[in-house]
């Protein structure tokens, strides 16, 4: 090889490394892979999670032995000659699992009888069988009838609204009767302040007791018509019941007031399965759970999730930006304010369980049991505020995720150029105004990028709601029609403690894996959601601000 082409070499070979080539390839590499990772992730997710709802085909499976099985064809095994099916059989209550294997050696024959029906219960999950005969009342209509089950969906829809009839006529009962409770708080608190032995105590709590006696005659009076009513629904609904033919030769009543739904999927074609798709789908968000929230909805663990992290970011937003507008633009630079940006980044890395243990025990025990001493005493031993609520959970995931918005505002203010500020204060602004009108406007970008980072973390976190607010169940939301509209001390349902609570805490694990999947799937769908919103607001003031250097 002549000299010179060596020594060509030579130099190409030193500038590729020198420029670093090598690590850029690797770096692409890299990037490729984690997103090549993370889409399969969310295509697993989806593809396990979206067919949840599908209403799919029934077989039944013919044994040698002469008995069957009933239920969709799950999974399937093979293993050299060997091959396997795995049905899901349901019936719990009778069989004690949903899920069955049978070896395909076993199997005689493979049908999908048209009549094969699955009913939907408010326990134990589905019942899969034959329909035999409706019994209303003293009348019993046989399977056989023509018309059988349009007569049987049509009666279902009657006793469905009925039940959510009762629902309603229920909480107006509550409600009402909610009133006697506050007066009855407010006589125990005088009954046990510590001017009770006074005679004008005395005389003001005679006078409570009247109005107490009058409203519970005046309430006991309009309540006659709801109960009434309450009662006609409740004879309505328990007089219908369906009976079914299941895989072990046995019979099974099922009462209609039990009956989620009630459907045929061997016999609907493709836009009647699309159509159930779709309203399986709406009460999956608009529903409560049941059955340890392996059914049913997901409505109050959304609403809780999105409201836990709308109050979050009032929360952070607010003191990460004006400790950055103090670090940037007010602090004198020196050990005290590298001393702060240092402890900033570093508790970026805590744990977010410490977090918890702290919002535990300062705002839980410390300010809501100083808050249940102080104003709600009346109520003790019960607490109030010294409990888990959305509050305090809210405000733990704030300390959390105010190191992200404080970083990302200081890059976002460190953007905005220096001849802007000057500007402003050469034409007579005052620092204040110039922070105000320029800068804050300016750095808007850069403070948004902190609070959808912040959104992402806070929206996944689980540990520190463990501790601070967050339940398996709850009977009421954090907002309602009652006065003052918005209970801060209530408990809250959120979606990534639902998830583990259903995958993990569970106590029919394989038969949660589509909940956990299609709830899964809908909490990125919320977050990306929330994301969107704070990147459009962002990219528009972005566009407005155009000449900075953001």
């Amino acid at each position: 090889m002549p000299v010179s082409e060596n020594k060509g070499y030579r130099e190409f070979r030193r500038g590729f490394w020198a420029e670093g080539v090598p690590f850029i390839w690797i770096s692409g590499i890299t990037v490729l892979l984690l997103i090549g990772m993370i889409a399969g992730l969310i295509g697993i997710i989806v593809a396990s999670g979206a067919g949840n709802f599908w209403p799919a085909n029934v077989a039944k499976l013919t044994l040698k032995d002469g008995s069957y099985l009933l239920g969709p064809v799950t999974d399937r095994e093979e293993e050299g000659a060997a091959a396997r099916t795995q049905v899901k059989i349901a019936n719990r209550d009778v069989f004690g699992l949903d899920f069955k294997w049978v070896d395909d050696s076993e199997i005689v024959k493979t049908e999908y009888p048209a009549d094969a029906a699955v009913i939907e219960r408010m326990e134990y999950g589905h019942l899969q069988g034959f329909i035999l005969s409706f019994k209303e009342g003293d009348t019993v209509t046989p399977a056989t009838s023509a018309g059988f089950f349009d007569m049987v969906a049509a009666k279902h829809r009657q006793v469905s609204e009925a039940r959510e009839e009762m629902k309603s006529v229920q909480e107006r009962i509550t409600h009402e009767r909610r009133s006697l409770t506050e007066i009855e708080i407010a006589m125990r608190k005088l009954s046990s302040g510590p001017a009770s032995d006074l005679p004008e105590t005395k005389v003001r709590l005679d006078e409570m007791q009247k109005q107490f006696d009058a409203k519970s005659e005046t309430l006991a009076a309009s309540l006659q018509g709801p109960e009434r009513e309450l009662e006609r629904l409740e004879a309505l609904a328990a007089c219908c019941e369906v009976e079914v033919a299941i895989s072990d030769g046995s019979t099974k009543t099922v009462p209609l007031m039990n009956a989620v739904d009630i459907y045929r999927p061997n016999g609907m074609g493709p836009f009647s399965k699309a159509a159930y798709y779709a309203g399986k789908a709406v009460s999956f968000l608009v529903d409560w759970p049941r059955e340890s929230n392996t059914e049913g909805g997901v409505y109050p663990a959304i609403f809780g999730t999105v409201m836990m992290v709308f109050l979050m970011v009032i929360i952070c937003t607010p003191l990460g930006v004006m400790t950055a507008l103090y670090m940037h633009e007010y602090a004198k630079p020196g050990p005290a304010l590298s001393a702060v940006r240092m402890a900033v980044n570093n508790l970026a890395g805590v744990p977010s369980i410490v977090f918890g243990i702290f919002g535990l025990g300062f705002f839980v025990y410390f300010v809501g049991g100083g808050l249940d001493a102080l104003f709600f005493a009346d109520k003790l031993p019960e607490p109030t505020f010294g409990t888990g609520g959305i509050l305090w959970a809210s405000l733990t995931l704030a300390l959390l995720t105010v190191p992200v918005v404080v970083v990302s505002t200081l890059e976002g203010l460190a953007a905005v150029p220096r001849a802007n500020r000057e500007g402003s204060l050469a034409l007579g602004a005052s620092k204040f105004q110039t922070i105000w009108n320029v800068v804050l406007p300016n750095a808007m970008p850069g403070i948004l990028t902190g609070v959808i980072l912040a959104i992402s973390r806070a929206a996944g976190e689980v540990a520190p709601l463990m501790i601070t607010g967050v339940v398996k169940l709850v009977s009421e939301l954090p907002v309602d029609a009652s006065w003052p509209f918005f209970h801060l001390d209530r408990k809250f349902m959120h979606l990534g403690f639902h998830i583990y609570d259903v995958g993990f805490q569970s106590p029919n694990v394989e038969a949660a894996k589509p909940m956990v999947y299609t709830t899964t799937g809908l909490l990125l769908l919320i977050v990306v959601a929330l994301n969107l919103v704070a990147i459009v607001l962002r990219n528009k003031l972005r566009n407005k601000y155009r000449g900075s250097a953001l």
